[in-house]
């Protein structure tokens, strides 16, 4: 069975993801902080029939995040596609009060998050020559907001790197792509607020990793 890693797992966009290529046959790591998430996610997916596991680490801390890529390898043989979106929050900062230790833990999670997860899965997926890795940023990674600057910075960092990857990986046969999402996620949203259900992005995904022809999707009103 191929499997898929879901960094930042919830149950928005994470879950839909695990139930669209779990029902495309893939089993499911799920990853995130928070145990006791990742034990409903697992089992809302058993009652879908799909196998998934649960592997708490925060993309913080590239060593806890290597560590949990490294025993979802060990329990499902390898990572097939891996995904990274964990949730770095929506602090408002606009430029002039950017500071290094308001960034930092931002591009912690983000940049250097991807960084690690990247590095856990590759080796398999280049010994393989199959593979691919999905990144998810919002579209101020492209368009930045100004009362967004740091979550902006960093997640154009991951974009640059996600497209550098795209760009230099093709020839070994990994696909990378990010997916900027530049909506509200949800079935629901107010009056005048652009967005979209997390199951219908998912689907997104699962286009991008099949048809493998683009190094960005663009997810907006």
């Amino acid at each position: 069975m191929p499997t898929i890693a879901i960094v930042g797992a919830g149950p928005g966009l994470g879950l839909s993801l695990a139930k669209v290529f779990g029902g495309h046959g893939f089993d499911v790591a799920l990853i995130s902080r928070t145990k006791d998430t990742l034990d409903a996610l697992v089992a809302d997916l058993a009652e879908a029939g799909i196998t998934a596991e649960a592997f708490p680490a925060d993309a913080g801390d590239p060593t806890q995040l290597t560590e949990a890529l490294q025993a979802a390898i060990a329990r499902f043989g390898r990572i097939d596609v891996l995904e990274f979106s964990p949730h770095a929050g929506l602090s408002m900062t606009t430029p002039k009060d950017v500071t290094v230790d308001i960034l930092r833990p931002k591009i912690d999670s983000l940049l250097y998050g991807a960084v690690a997860a990247v590095q856990a899965v590759l080796p398999g997926m280049l010994a393989a020559k199959s593979g691919t890795l999905l990144f998810t940023t919002g579209g101020g990674a492209i368009n930045p907001y100004p009362m967004l600057a740091t979550i902006n910075t960093a997640q154009a960092a991951q974009r640059n790197y996600a497209i550098n990857l795209h760009n230099t990986l093709a020839d070994e046969g990994i696909y990378a792509a990010n997916v900027a999402i530049n909506l509200m996620i949800g079935a629901e949203a107010p009056d005048g607020i652009p967005h979209r259900a997390p199951d219908e992005i998912a689907r997104d995904y699962w286009d991008l990793h099949t048809s493998r022809n683009r190094s960005e999707q663009v997810i907006g009103a």
